[in-house]
């Protein structure tokens, strides 16, 4: 009964336009997801859905070659002369039946080996055959939640605004994509999305880019999230063990199908079956598998990837027409699963392109392209939807009309603006959503700290929020905070306004002032949460402050792609501040309290700074050289990892109103980069250097100062930002300077070679650092560490131990990295 409904479903929805439908099942009637289906001799293709249902877009009455092929089965070609439209076609296809038999084993070495050297050898030739091609690409993702906890650690979650059932299972995220790409060796590459289209919102772009599913095995690595060696990488026997699992003939082609077995399964390894043509040693397909841990995503319980090859006479080469990625997560007690499905077609690999081809533009959207109606999406969409993503489109469309309406944007308002008992505590949240805008209370509680200078200390305040826009890409923002210190008595105000444009140039304009306490470093290395514990416990209070009184205007847009503008102006009243409390919660015998003077820590007498005023300007350059990027009518999104380094030039001023020698003038320039090498890990660097001009007797505050750290605790996923050994203001200069930063993440390449170890799954990190300046003599640190420390699928732990030089004197200690830090940030 449900095999006919799927039918019959199936055949309304094709009803209108000229169709080949049916459905593909095995021996057993079961249905065969992803099965691929094509026109022979053609690249006019499709794929069956998780159901087994497809359909074949024909546009007239002819004779037709109809081929079937799925990994595991045998390949069937159907000839069919349709005389109406929908012709329904059903296929049961029979499984494979490997053979070992025209196989000369030899006890020597498996004949795998040999298929796998061959394909090897001809990785170059194998990635040349596709060095430029143009083609159209369909994509559809799926993110499904079971199960879900009605609260996660105190807090709760809802119903996904509608999308749960009353099991608290269902679809959260369903979107498609058809668009044309177009590749040129070795890394050109750009893709425009004709029609995008989001369960639940008919203003919402997908981002299920070719570019991001492109997973090539030719390559020696495969980049998700961690580099993962390809099994016919040119490096793989190191990785890999393999067996002929079976052959079979595909027409003439002989193909072999090979166990991939890991050497070490806990090198960032795959695991699974390959098919390769026999004499074309290229790919036919893949099933393979990587786990949570080789990608470096815990939450990830496994990741497959399935590919499916055809082969084209006229070039001589075997492409990629199908790419199925499936996986399994589960975090917080909340479980799901996931999947994108990629189809191929109308290749072309004699493609005619000019000098407007390839742009830094790598994604675009055509105008309308998120407005198709469904008629279109039956028509274009390669593989047919299934009916749970069916019935999710119909309830999330029709959803979506009322869920924006006032009537119910009020109720659930309502209910979420009705005030908790610890809400004058905690924080609390009002909002209008059918009005667009929002107040924020942020509660005193959570926002408590100690400090020898204002004692106890917290802040509250309100946010006012507008949004013009359903993407937010068009708001305003006013905050208003207030700071009181017990010890020192003393309240303090600042206000904040911020006006963000857009999010294709990125304008933003900001006004704020007031009176706070800042560190001296204007970075803030020194955590007021991480210093509270210090200061309470252990009796060193590493955070030094004074008092701006202030006016500021901020401005920052990128001028051109890749070209950041920021500009700061400002009037600044700074005044020294001094030590008002002694209370410590366990007290050392050899230990007290240093003074809040970073130049003179046993002076409580005298100040860092004298008052004094100053008018700052600042503007800052930041050049991202052939900055890639994806565009939608709304947004442009810069992309990462690049193959040049970002640079920052600033100048800053500072025109001194009470004190003539406070006048200064900073350059300074940075370079600072984040390599991908491959399985051997990730590198980053961070070089910057800068000078004064007519420094001389400025005020301390406008020193350059490093973030060093005193804690030895770390609070950053990397150290490329700071010394974790120095002094904060030891090093601190108004003359000539220059610091680098080294770090190697190796992300399992040495430690997953360790028997034993490599089960950790924990990563090698090594780093170097280096400051020189002009008064003093060179400081560096040389650090190795272990990162991905944790319990189960909370990785969020570092250690490093640290080796400082400075002045023929050699120390060390251990640093303790919170990645999860910020969640305690006030």
């Amino acid at each position: 009964m449900r095999f006919k409904l799927s039918i019959l479903l199936l055949f309304i929805s094709a009803s209108i336009s000229a169709q080949i439908v049916g459905k593909v099942t095995n021996s057993k009637d079961e249905p065969l997801p992803y099965v691929n289906i094509y026109l022979q001799n053609s690249y006019i293709g499709t794929t069956t859905n998780d159901d087994g249902n497809y359909t074949l877009n024909i546009s007239k009455k002819a004779e037709y070659v109809i081929v079937f092929q799925f990994l595991g089965y045998k390949t069937l070609s159907k000839n069919i002369t349709p005389t109406s439209f929908p012709h329904i076609l059903n296929i049961k296809l029979e499984e494979e039946s490997t053979s070992l038999e025209e196989v000369i084993l030899n006890t020597a070495e498996d004949p795998a080996y040999r298929i796998i050297r061959n394909t090897i050898a001809q990785q170059k030739e194998n990635l040349a055959r596709l060095s430029a091609y143009t083609a159209h690409f369909y994509s559809r993702g799926l993110w499904k939640v079971k199960d879900v906890p009605k609260k996660i650690m105190g807090q709760e979650i809802g119903d996904f605004n509608g999308m749960l059932d009353s099991t608290r299972t269902g679809i959260i995220y369903l979107s498609e994509t058809i668009s044309e790409i177009a590749y040129q060796k070795p890394n050109k590459f750009t893709e425009k999305i004709i029609a995008s289209k989001v369960s639940g919102n008919d203003n919402g772009f997908s981002f299920n880019s070719a570019q991001s599913a492109n997973i090539s095995f030719y390559e020696n690595t495969v980049e998700l999230n961690a580099a993962l060696v390809s099994p016919i990488a040119t490096n793989a026997l190191n990785y890999y063990n393999y067996k002929l699992d079976g052959v079979f003939y595909d027409g003439p082609k002989l193909i072999n199908k090979i166990k991939v077995i890991p050497k070490r399964p806990n090198d960032r390894v795959w695991t699974g079956f390959i098919y390769i043509a026999e004499d074309d040693w290229q790919l036919y397909g893949t099933a393979l598998s990587a786990t949570g841990a080789a990608i470096q995503v815990p939450f990830v319980n496994n990741l497959l990837v399935k590919q499916n090859y055809k082969y084209d006479t006229t070039n001589d080469v075997w492409i990629k027409i199908s790419q199925t990625i499936d996986f399994g997560f589960g975090l917080l007690g909340m479980k799901g699963e996931g999947g994108f499905i990629a189809v191929y077609s109308n290749y072309n690999f004699t493609p005619q392109f000019n000098k407007n081809t390839f742009t830094n533009e790598v994604l675009s959207f055509k105008p309308e392209a998120n407005k198709k109606d469904s008629i279109f999406w039956r028509d274009s969409r390669p593989v047919p939807l299934t009916d749970e993503e069916l019935k999710d489109y119909i309830k999330k469309d029709s959803l979506q009309t009322l869920q924006h309406s006032k009537p119910y944007l009020d109720s659930i308002d309502a209910k979420r603006n009705k005030p908790k008992i610890l809400s004058l505590l905690m924080g609390y949240t009002y909002k209008n959503s059918f009005e667009k805008w929002a107040v924020d209370y942020e509660a005193p509680l959570t926002k408590i700290n100690f400090n020898t200078v204002q004692g106890w200390n917290s802040k509250a305040g309100l946010t006012y929020s507008k949004w013009y826009d359903d993407a937010r890409t068009n708001t305003f923002s006013g905050a208003v905070h207030g700071n009181y210190g017990i010890a020192e008595d003393r309240f303090r105000f600042t206000v904040h306004m911020v006006r963000n444009f857009n999010w294709k140039d990125k304008l933003r304009l900001s006004l704020s002032g007031g009176s706070k306490v800042n560190q001296f470093n204007g970075s803030e290395p020194i955590s007021p949460f991480i210093n509270t514990i210090s200061t309470l416990f252990f009796e060193r209070n590493y955070m030094k402050l004074y008092e701006r009184n202030y006016g500021q205007i901020d401005y920052s847009q990128e001028v051109i792609n890749g070209l950041h503008l920021y500009a700061a102006a400002g009037y600044e009243n700074r005044k020294p501040l001094f030590n008002n409390s002694d209370y410590v919660t366990i007290p050392f015998e050899n230990i007290s309290y240093t003074s809040n003077n970073p130049l003179a820590p046993n002076d409580y007498s005298n100040a860092a700074i004298k008052e004094h005023n100053i008018v700052k300007s600042k503007l800052r350059l930041q050049i991202n050289f052939a900055q890639k990027y994806y565009s939608n009518p709304d947004m442009k999104f810069n992309i990462g990892d690049s193959p040049f380094p970002e640079l920052n030039i600033s100048i800053e001023n500072g025109t001194a109103i009470t004190e003539s020698n406070y006048d200064y003038t900073q350059i300074e320039a940075s370079l600072n980069q984040s390599l991908t090498l491959g399985n051997k890990g990730q590198f980053a660097y961070n070089l910057k250097s800068g000078t004064f001009a007519n420094g001389d007797a400025i005020s301390f505050v406008d020193f350059k100062h490093f973030n060093g750290n005193q804690t030895r605790v770390g609070t950053s996923a990397n150290y490329t930002q700071m010394f974790n050994l120095m002094p904060y203001y030891m090093f601190s200069t108004n003359k000539s300077y220059f610091e680098g930063h080294l770090e190697h993440d190796f992300r399992g390449w040495i430690l997953g070679k360790i028997p034993g170890i490599n089960k950790l799954n924990f990563n090698l990190v090594a780093g170097a650092h280096f400051l020189s300046t002009e008064e003093r003599k060179p400081y560096s640190e040389f650090s190795v560490g272990i990162d991905n420390l944790g319990i189960g699928k909370f990785r969020l732990l570092r250690v490093d131990y640290v080796r400082s030089y400075y002045n023929n004197e050699s120390r060390g200690a251990f640093i303790f990295g919170l990645k999860f830090f910020d969640i305690f940030e006030p």
